[in-house]
């Protein structure tokens, strides 16, 4: 019981990391979905104009443009993304490096 409660949380720094990697490629994904929508159904898609586009009997050229814009969210997220990872990283290492200290000094 003892030792289970000495064991380093990989498992919290592991969701940390993929909340991290998932709102930084968010714009990203947007973006491909809305073009495999608009290339599975035929529309055309760009950043210049709303063309419809017809999915299951509605109209959804204006969420896939939409969609489309989000991409532009990437010129914040990847730096801030990249800047968080960096953040998280630094702090693993120093709380690694700190529960490594303090698991010896109890050992002894």
């Amino acid at each position: 019981m003892r030792e289970a409660a000495r064991r380093f949380p990989w498992a919290a720094y592991w969701i940390v990391w993929a909340v991290i990697l998932f709102l930084t490629i968010l714009p990203l994904l947007s973006v491909l979905l809305a073009a495999a929508i608009a290339d599975a159904h035929g529309c055309r898609l760009d950043e210049g104009d709303v063309h419809p586009c017809i999915v299951w009997g509605s109209d959804w050229g204006t969420t896939l443009y939409g969609m489309a814009l989000m991409g532009w969210l990437m010129i914040a997220s990847l730096p801030l993304g990249g800047g968080a990872f960096i953040v998280w990283l630094v702090l693993l290492i120093i709380h690694r490096l700190a529960w490594g200290r303090a698991a010896k000094e109890s050992k002894s």
